[in-house]
């Protein structure tokens, strides 16, 4: 049996870890502004430097003039987890899951928070039954499934009226995909996803309705120094003006200002554009073969971020990611650990379209590979 001919194309970069992520496109180390670093984050140089990031933030994201973008602590998990310790109890909880990021919303919800939520799970691959959720609650999710590759398609299915909350994990989503913001009351993202920066800081994005909320009500819980978003009963409005709960780095933050500045050239609706023009060439190729396929199971849900896939023959799955990376075409491409066996390639704004599209024939050449060598 002869397979496909080794590609003479590669792609230029390999990178397509989905996090973090890859560096934005012209992106050197060189080029940071160095002039915050080694200052105290309370100094002036530095202090404006996270404001600024704060203010670039809000304007490129098009969020509305009252919503409130805040620097935290740990990433996108000590974000949600923040929104999740100091707003979550005042009312009925719903949260909705269906990979393992979102699972693990729902063990801090029910384990940890000991709320007595509301739970709708979903296998890999699919949804829960977003038309039956109950609005008087809050309700908590992620937008993108990043380990599974399925999205909420839109933001129909969470009415203006709600009387409750939404607290919207949205780490591998922001920047890549058309968030509705008056249907986001708390959301939450790193920016290691789609603007490619480094790990360890959080964004957390308050509307008008959460702030209310952090103002009313006061947890029966213990809560550490890196949740607290209020005081006298009142919203810390310093957080959400560069002074950070605690001490950030501003080589990171630095780094981060350098992708904005590449991400204000693009746009936003460039950013969107990019991260679909790559997915489009993974789905289209799946489209003509019967041994791969979209691990979401309707189109309708797919990621244009996260794309996982599925690879007929067990076991082939993870011997292709080892076979691209010894080539040097694909690096950190194997599913995530919890989900099901597959493939997991990073679309995310930083990837250049055509890096995808040169990856696909080496995945067919390496799928032919395994086969044959397990037949022979």
């Amino acid at each position: 049996m002869t397979g496909p001919a080794k590609p003479d194309t590669r792609p230029a970069d390999p990178r397509f870890s989905s996090g973090p992520c890859k560096k934005h496109p012209g992106f050197s180390l060189s080029d940071l502004a160095t002039n915050s670093l080694g200052r105290s984050h309370r100094a002036q140089p530095a202090k404006s430097r996270l404001k600024e990031a704060i203010d670039r933030t809000h304007a490129l994201l098009g969020l509305p003039a009252d919503y409130r973008v805040g620097i935290v602590p740990a990433s996108d998990t000590g974000a949600y987890e923040m929104a999740m310790w100091t707003m979550m109890g005042a009312r009925p909880v719903t949260m909705l899951a269906w990979e393992s990021f979102g699972k693990g919303w729902v063990t801090d919800a029910v384990k940890q928070l000991d709320l007595d939520a509301t739970v709708m799970e979903a296998d890999y691959g699919h949804l829960p039954d977003l038309s039956v959720v109950d609005w008087s609650h809050d309700v908590g999710f992620t937008w993108n499934g990043t380990t599974s590759g399925v999205a909420v398609p839109d933001g129909e299915w969470i009415p203006a009226d709600r009387e409750g909350l939404t607290f919207v994990d949205a780490t591998s989503a922001c920047f890549a995909m058309d968030l509705p913001w008056d249907k986001c009351d708390v959301t939450t993202f790193s920016w290691q996803k789609v603007l490619g920066g480094e790990g360890a800081h959080g964004v957390l994005i308050l509307s008008p309705r959460a702030v209310e909320r952090l103002e009313s009500y006061a947890p029966d819980r213990p809560l550490p120094k890196v949740f607290r978003l209020t005081k006298g009963g009142k919203l810390i409005e310093g957080i959400f003006e560069g002074a950070t709960i605690n001490t950030p780095s501003m080589m990171c933050v630095e780094d981060y200002l350098s992708a904005l500045d590449w991400a204000e050239g693009v746009g936003l609706d460039g950013l969107i554009d990019r991260s679909r023009r790559s997915a489009r060439a993974i789905w289209e190729f799946c489209e003509t073969r019967d041994w791969i396929a979209n691990l979401a199971v309707d189109p309708a849900t797919r990621s244009t971020t996260s794309i996982c896939l599925t690879i007929r023959g067990e076991g082939v799955a993870a011997k292709i990611a080892k076979r691209l990376e010894a080539e040097g075409v694909a690096l950190d491409v194997k599913g995530y650990r919890d989900a099901p066996e597959g493939l997991r390639i990073w679309c995310g704004a930083t990837v250049e379209p055509d890096d995808v599209a040169a990856l696909m024939p080496w995945i067919e050449w390496a799928y032919a590979q395994e086969t044959q060598a397990a037949a022979a």
